[in-house]
């Protein structure tokens, strides 16, 4: 099977912090997880270095936009790689390829009579001499009255022209716009409303989506679709290949969600293999990102790759809600955040993947607390799991010399392992990614019982063979928690393989053999100290 996964790419203009990686985070997990069952995968994302994000940032140091995409492209890169990401390729939007392969669809949709021209009125900014790019407008959203940006309001959701702001100004001197005619292409998405409607009824009757993607999108397409503008007055990004028209640059929003297609390019032309095995009826695509992402995963991307006749409409549309920090909506302006960079210096990767999937914010936003951080930490991983691994390995280090017990695995104890497997792989694949963490943990919990109930210090002394046969099962079943673990704490099972001399994990049941010798054996996680909770809560003192 081929299992295409795309996630969100970041704008380059700042540190990551915790609520994108609790958006970004399952793709990780559903990479990891296919890759295991022997699929083939392509897991792909960038950086978005085009935009205005990066020209405010820029302008806002005094550098050139060039210098603020590496610095937090590179920053990125390595952040994914620190916490696990196994991306096939992370990219970013301001390579030759991905310029081409973006005007490549804007011709082909030019050519389907899917742009045309239109002359329309935009901001223009006196004091900066030059038309406003949407986020370079802000003011009230129409619809709720909050605080917006000019192209989406992150309160209600909705999409807007900056002329709908109320108290407008521009960002980056906050003087008030004036309006000027400009000429701009735009895509017909209207043509497309019925095709689409088809489309997200077909997903939700398979129910493929999460609930906050099918209710949103159902609420544009009941409003009815409207054409938008594909190209603007940018400083950077990719240029309108039209002559005449080649100082305007194509919009973010329909340059950004191409990326997919153009990383699988790249990566195909890194590997010397077909990308298109990927873009096909067959492949089962997932999208992951952030809710304030839906509509261009769930409209405007499918109205690309319908009109472009490319195929692969997405599969799954994996949304997550907001994560918030003690409580608070998370503010980069005001500092209100978990950066990244800071909390991988202070954390095992682990601790991290761990809290931010078994509190994912998949139905509902969730709840970041340093107190919760800390004691899940403390009593799940350490005194749970690593427990469980640690007590295990340490008494067959003791008592036999670290080879592995010559004992019978309880076929009891099989078939629940062999049903974990096959529930949680469902539970993955199906995005429950929670609750399919639950299930592994429940069994964590299981484990440790079991040992305790044997009390195999006892055995030893009054019942060799008994004890044989207990850390036997302990020894499997640690073995495969390992393994079923993997897409989740990828660190800490790799530790657990090496310290079994475990052969390459698959997604299947692990049967140890007496040859079997322990190497190295430490403990996995070390006690956060509680201490240090209120220390760590001054969120406003961590910084980029």
């Amino acid at each position: 099977m081929n299992v295409f996964i795309g996630g969100a790419w970041p704008y380059a203009n700042g540190s990551l912090h915790l609520g994108h990686i609790a958006s970004l985070l399952p793709g990780d997990i559903l990479a990891r997880y296919f890759r295991l069952k022997g699929d083939h995968v392509l897991y792909v994302s960038g950086s978005d270095c085009n935009g205005t994000p990066i020209a405010i940032k820029a302008k806002q140091e005094g550098v050139s936009t060039k210098k603020i995409a590496d610095q937090y492209h590179n920053e990125f890169r390595e952040n994914f790689n620190q916490l696990g990401f196994s991306y096939d390729c992370y990219t970013r939007t301001d390579t030759k390829l991905h310029h081409e392969v973006v005007q490549d669809l804007f011709l082909k949709l030019l050519e389907k009579n899917k742009i045309y021209k239109k002359e329309v009125k935009q901001c223009y900014c006196n004091s900066c001499e030059q038309h406003l790019p949407d986020r370079f407008v802000e003011g009230n959203c129409p619809h709720c009255h909050q605080q917006a940006r000019g192209d989406q309001c992150d309160h209600c959701s909705n999409i807007l022209d900056p002329l709908e702001l109320l108290n407008r100004k521009c960002k980056v001197c906050e003087d008030t716009p004036v309006t000027k005619n400009t000429e701009h292409f735009y895509f017909e998405l209207s043509s497309l409303q019925n095709d689409l409607e088809q489309y997200v009824l077909q997903a939700k009757t398979n129910n493929l989506w999460r609930d906050n993607a099918i209710q949103l999108t159902e609420r544009y397409l009941k409003e009815g679709l409207h054409d938008r503008a594909v190209s603007r007055d940018l400083p950077n990004g990719v240029s309108v290949p039209v002559e005449g028209y080649r100082n305007k640059k194509i919009y973010v929003w329909i340059e950004a969600v191409s990326g997919y297609y153009s990383a699988s390019k790249q990566w195909s032309q890194e590997k010397g293999t077909d990308n298109l095995l990927f873009w096909n009826d067959q492949t089962i695509s997932y999208y992951v990102h952030g809710k304030d992402n839906i509509p261009f995963h769930s409209i405007i991307w499918p109205a690309i790759l319908k009109s472009t006749e490319i195929g692969s409409l997405p599969t799954h549309i994996v949304s997550n809600e907001y994560l918030t920090i003690e409580q608070k909506k998370l503010s980069t302006s005001r500092n209100w955040a978990v950066w990244l960079p800071k909390m991988i210096e202070n954390y095992h990767p682990d601790s991290i993947r761990y809290f931010l999937t078994v509190n994912a914010p998949e139905n509902r936003d969730a709840d970041f607390s340093w107190r919760e951080f800390v004691y899940s930490h403390n009593s799940e991983l350490l005194g749970a799991y690593g427990n469980f691994v640690n007590r295990t390995l340490k008494f067959i280090n003791k008592y036999y010399d670290g080879k592995a017990p010559i004992g019978k695995v309880d076929p009891v104890m099989r078939t629940n392992i062999i049903q974990l497997y096959e529930k949680v792989g469902s539970l993955i694949s199906n995005t429950r990614f929670k609750e399919s963490l639950e299930e592994v943990f429940t069994f964590v919990r299981y484990s440790n019982k079991y040992f305790d109930e044997k009390k195999p210090w006892v055995q030893i002394k009054e019942n060799e063979a008994s004890c044989d046969e207990t850390m036997a099962n302990c020894l499997y079943i640690i073995a495969n928690l390992a393994q079923l673990l993997h897409p989740f704490l990828p660190f800490s099972s790799e530790e657990v393989k090496k310290m079994l001399s475990l052969d390459a994990f698959k997604w299947e049941e692990i049967e140890l053999n007496s040859s079997t010798s322990l190497k190295n054996v430490r403990p996995l996680f070390e006690r956060i100290d509680v201490g240090r909770i209120e220390e760590v809560a001054k969120l406003n003192e961590e910084t980029s």
